[in-house]
This record gives structure tokens, sequence and C-alpha cells, in this order.
């Protein structure tokens, strides 16, 4: 029985989420090693090694302890945080690690005091303007590949990047041009470098790119992580259908003003962060109501929308139609604007069959 703020899992929806960028993935003859930021679960890790995938990606040495025991091939896609070096060598100590580099000065630091062997890539900077070098920045592309050329530990894997500027398309033209010049930047360095290291990897991946795009020429490897669960941002963007959507919470109703067509729910900044988007008709808003359904939730219903959150609160607009339809202590269905933050408030799921997974 729903009693509280309630994150559900479809699960149905989301092992054809896995299954199908896998698929895509091996159709393109490249390697699916997808970001585990966003289910970050154990349990639905295993869903995607069922789909054949043997490579994860992860957001912090945090998350990479914990998958550990079950995935020995990780890269963690973040800046190297060199106060955590210990945590870095008992993990290499057991796995293969993979760590980003971009600056001399982290690439020194590990070369003295990594005991054991890792990967590491070179972030690039495609356009996101967040993290990464500049694809022209060379001399420090070249002085960080001689400093670490003769390390006992430091292995060069290849060149990364995330084109995190995808989240701006709206079309699904734009997200493939972003998607195309990602490739195109990428496969440049390549061919510059590949002489010299002619293994080196090229890892792409950006929910948007991967699930637009059919055409991965140049890539060596896809790292997405959204697509496993979707949400309104990427339904926004183009990159998903609304029945793709695996994840919704289920919000007690604790109030309702008739007269301001607005209804309260127990649901707000700590069950889906403050991240909002913007809808040329309903402006700002913070989910979208879905109807209910007996195995989930059904389609989004027009007009009715999350309008504002505070701590425990959440504030729906209703349709003056559908106010009759609730009353308090019923709950509604949320399909919340961003589902990697959402999940990660939450930290469990219970499934539409009445499963729960704990993270």
């Amino acid at each position: 029985m729903i009693t509280k703020p309630t994150l559900l899992l479809d699960e149905k929806k989301c092992r054809l989420n896995i299954v199908t960028m896998a698929e895509k993935a091996r159709k393109n003859g490249v390697v699916l090693r997808p970001h585990f930021k966003t289910h970050q679960s154990l349990e639905i890790g295993r869903w995607f090694k069922e789909a054949g995938v043997e490579r994860i990606t992860v957001s912090s040495f945090e998350m990479a302890s914990y998958f550990a025991p079950e995935w020995q091939d990780i890269t963690v896609a973040f800046p190297v945080n060199i106060l955590e070096i210990h945590t870095i060598n008992k993990l290499a100590r057991k796995i293969h690690l993979n760590l980003l580099v971009e600056s001399v000065e982290t690439a020194r630091f590990l070369k003295e005091n990594l005991r054991f062997e890792v990967g590491f890539f070179i972030k690039i900077d495609v356009g996101t303007r967040r993290t990464g070098l500049k694809p022209d920045e060379t001399d420090t592309i070249d002085e960080i590949l001689q400093l670490t050329e003769n390390s006992d530990n430091l292995r060069f894997k290849g060149f990364l990047a995330h084109a995190g500027h995808t989240y701006q398309c709206r079309t699904n033209q734009d997200i493939l041009s972003v998607h195309e010049t990602t490739l195109a930047i990428m496969a440049a360095l390549k061919k510059q470098y590949q002489e010299k290291y002619p293994g080196l990897i090229i890892s792409v991946g950006d929910t948007p790119g991967c699930s637009v795009a059919e055409d991965f020429t140049g890539a060596d490897e896809l790292r997405p992580g959204n697509f496993v669960f979707y949400d309104l941002v990427q339904h926004q963007i183009g990159s998903c259908a609304v029945d793709q959507i695996a994840v919704a919470m289920a919000c007690p109703i604790v109030a309702i003003h008739q007269n301001r067509n607005e209804i309260v729910v127990y649901g707000g900044g700590v069950h889906f962060s403050k991240d909002n988007m913007q809808d040329e008709q309903l402006g700002t808003i913070y989910g979208r109501i879905a109807t209910m359904e007996d195995n989930g939730w059904g389609e989004v219903i027009p007009g009715m929308y999350l309008r504002s959150i505070s701590q425990e609160h959440g504030i729906v607009v209703v349709p003056p139609l559908e106010m009759t339809k609730y009353k308090i202590g019923d709950y509604l269905i949320v399909l919340p604007v961003h589902s990697c933050m959402t999940a990660d408030l939450m930290r469990q799921y219970l499934t539409t069959d009445g499963e729960w997974i704990v993270l």
C-alpha cells in the first residue's frame, strides 16, 4: 500500500529501454558502457547483464565501490578527485578501473601515487563547456601523454566526450547536428593520435544523441545513462515517447482547493529535487500528471501539472473538469522532470508488479 511519496518503476518499459539501446550498439559494432548514475541499483544492473552489457560507467568512486562486487570493468566519468587516492587504489586492486584526466597536475599526481594499474581517458569538451580540454589544446594533451608514457600504473585508453549540450536541443535535427559534430571532433583526434596509440578508444554518449542517432561511425563505445528510465526533459528534447518513461512518483493528496483548481500533494523538493522545465503553454513545471492504470500509469492528462514545490509540498494545477475525480487520501501519478535526481533522492523503487528494489 502506498502511504507516502513512492517512486514507481515499470520493469517492462525499463527492460525494453535497455534492450533497445543494447541492440543499437550491437548493430553499430560499438560497445555499450551505460552510465549507472541514473538507476544506481545492483538489481537493475543485472538487467543490463541479461542484455549482454559487460562494462559500465559511474559518476563517483563511491558508486564504483558499490558496483565493484558485480562489475569488473568500470569507468568513473568524472574528473579525478585526487583526495580520494586511497579509494582509487583500493578499487584498482580489485577491478579494471578507468579514470578521467584533463590536466597535467592530475596526471602527475596519479603517476606518483597509484599503486595498481588503471586506465585513463583524456576528457574532451565538444561544446558542453563544463569540463574537459578543448580539441585544439593538443599541447596539454601531448604533455599528459608524454608524462604518462613510461608510467608503471597509468595506461592511456583514449578520448572521452559527453555532448551534454544536446539537452538544449528541441528537434531531432538539432540533436543529430550536435551528435555528428561530436563524432567529427573525436574522429579528428583519433586520426591525429592513432598511429602512436593504435588501440585508442573513442568514448561518447549522451541519451539524446544515442536515442535519436542511428549512425555512430568513429565511436568505439557509447555511455548513455538516462535512457534506462527517460523523463519529461528527454521527451521534450525528442529522445523518447511518453510511454517510454519507466518511472513515476506516486504522491498522496493531502489537500484540495476547489476555488483555486489546485491539489496539494505530499511530494516536494526532497523527493523530486527542484529541477524544472519550461513548457510553451504551461510555463514552469516540475512534473506532469498521468492517468492511473491497473498496470501502472497511462497518458499525460492535458493541462494538469506540478506547478511548484517546496520541501515536502507540491502544488498541482488541475483543469476544472478533473477536480471532481480526486479526494484527499488518493494519490497522483507524477512523471518526473529529471529521473536521475528523483531516483537519487528516493533510493528505492516499487515496481508495478509490487516488488521493492532498494539501493
